[in-house]
């Protein structure tokens, strides 16, 4: 009996300048995506991370006045890591983000702030894996990104982002979903795996109050499995896979 074949994932486009990341916490990058990441900016293209809260429920011993700006600082850090200066909060309550026009809204105009031709965002199904259940603020930002692309291009969606400056961008050309149950595509992660290590470590706060393992075992043991389970579909490279709806 032979064995049934796994389908290949595609290495992803590379013929872009500039992308937009777009989550909805801190570190859900650097769980996601951030060797990637390293990556694209180690090859001169412009990355720019917009996340839609400050993460400021996401430790249970550390009150959210105290937190919020506790994750944003690290978040900063760690996208300083692998080579992304620019940050954006749109300061949407953790926890309780609600899909609709305004998450469009605001997406949209980052998207036309960035003018990317990369949209990257994280998974916007119910679930991962098709076992464990995916929290509603994730499946909001993914699901609001994926429309935002369009959004931003159309000078009649959202009229008052054009008289605020922000000119309509149809210039989106892919949006990509780390996390995916259906990734189609992937990157190579043998030289920005280390640096999405170190990414990730730069949330220990978060990491400490998750788990009493040391946390660069932690890091180092999740991404790698996570590399390398993808690299399995991907010449058996370390790999981040993607799902890419092209536009």
């Amino acid at each position: 009996m032979t064995e049934p074949t796994i389908s290949q994932l595609q290495p992803m486009p590379d013929d872009w300048q500039r992308a937009l990341a777009v989550v909805a916490h801190p570190d859900d990058l650097e769980y996601g995506c951030a060797a990637a990441i390293a990556a694209w900016t180690d090859a001169g293209r412009e990355v720019s991370y917009v996340l839609a809260t400050r993460g400021e429920a996401g430790i249970d011993t550390v009150d959210p006045a105290r937190c919020g700006p506790l994750r944003e600082r690290e978040q900063r850090a760690s996208a300083a890591v692998v080579g992304v200066s620019e940050v954006a909060f749109l300061d949407h309550a953790d926890g309780v983000i609600e899909y609709g026009t305004a998450l469009r809204r605001d997406i949209a105009a980052a998207i036309r702030r960035h003018r990317p031709e990369l949209v990257v965002t994280l998974n916007h199904r119910d679930t991962w894996g098709g076992s464990a259940w995916n929290t509603p603020d994730h499946v909001a930002v993914g699901r609001a990104t994926l429309d935002a692309a369009g959004d931003a291009g159309n000078r009649w969606i959202f009229p008052e982002l054009t008289e605020q400056g922000l000119e309509p961008w149809d210039g989106v050309r892919w949006v990509a979903v780390a996390g995916s149950d259906a990734p189609t595509h992937a990157v190579d992660a043998t030289a920005g795996l280390e640096r999405a290590v170190r990414s990730l470590l730069e949330h220990r706060t978060y990491i400490e109050a998750l788990t009493d393992e040391d946390p660069e075992t932690y890091a180092r043991t999740l991404l790698t499995g996570f590399a390398e389970e993808a690299g399995k579909r991907f010449g058996n490279r370390p790999a981040v896979a993607f799902e890419l709806f092209p536009r």
